[in-house]
C-alpha cells in the first residue's frame, strides 16, 4: 500500500515537471518569436499609404533631443532620396513619351527641376512616431518614422516644370504630365474640403 502511495507521489511529480517544461518551452519560443533588439514594431515594417513617402532611421546620442534631432534628419535624407529617385523617373517617362532622348538642354533642365523640388518639399516632412530608449547608462537612442505627403511633392513638380517653358510645352501634351495634373487637381480639392487652400 506504501509503496503504491509512493507511486502516486512519483507519477504526480512527473506530471507536473513535464507541464512546467512545457511552459517553459512555449514561453521561450514566444520570447524568440518577439523583438530581441526591442525594435519598434513600425521600424521593422513601413506603413503603406500610397499618399505618403515614408523613411526610419535610429541615432544615438548622449542628449536626448540630440538623439532625436540626428534621427530626424538621417530620415529627411532618405525621404530625399526617395523623391529624387520619384522625380527622375517620372521626367524619364516624359522624355520618352515626348521622345527627347538624350537632349542635353532637358538633361539640365530635369537634374534641376529633381533638385528644386526635392528640396522644397522636405519641408513638408514630419515625425509621424518617435520612440527613444536608454543605452547603457549615458547613451539615448531614439527611432522615428519619418513622413512626407506626396501631394505636395506633386504641385511643386508641376510648378517647377511650368517655370521651364520650354519643357512644359513639351511634356503637356503626354499621358504622364496628364497623370500629374490629375493628381495635382485632386490634392486641390483635397485641400479645399479640409479647409487647407488660401
Amino acid at each position: 500500500m506504501r509503496n503504491l502511495r509512493l507511486m502516486q507521489i512519483f507519477n504526480l511529480s512527473l506530471v507536473l515537471l513535464a507541464i512546467a517544461a512545457l511552459s517553459l518551452g512555449c514561453g521561450g519560443k514566444t520570447a524568440s518569436k518577439g523583438n530581441s533588439l526591442g525594435l519598434p514594431e513600425w521600424f521593422q515594417a513601413l506603413p503603406e499609404d500610397p499618399n505618403y513617402i515614408f523613411a526610419v532611421a535610429t541615432s544615438t546620442s548622449r542628449d536626448l533631443q540630440m538623439s532625436v534631432n540626428k534621427a530626424k534628419q538621417q530620415g529627411r535624407v532618405d525621404i530625399a532620396q526617395q523623391m529624387e529617385t520619384k522625380v527622375k523617373s517620372m521626367i524619364k517617362q516624359f522624355n520618352e513619351e515626348v521622345g527627347l532622348g538624350e537632349d542635353a538642354e532637358f538633361l539640365s533642365q530635369t537634374t534641376e527641376v529633381s533638385k528644386s523640388v526635392t528640396s522644397k518639399v522636405l519641408n513638408g516632412s514630419k515625425a509621424r512616431k518617435v520612440k527613444t530608449v536608454k543605452e547603457g547608462e549615458i547613451i539615448y537612442r531614439s527611432y522615428v518614422l519619418m513622413e512626407m505627403p506626396i501631394g505636395p511633392a506633386n504641385t511643386a513638380l508641376m510648378e517647377a516644370i511650368k517655370k521651364q517653358q520650354n519643357m512644359y510645352t513639351r511634356f503637356r501634351a503626354s499621358q504622364g504630365f496628364q497623370e500629374l495634373e490629375g493628381e495635382v487637381d485632386k490634392y486641390d480639392q483635397f485641400k479645399k474640403e479640409q479647409g487647407l487652400a488660401p
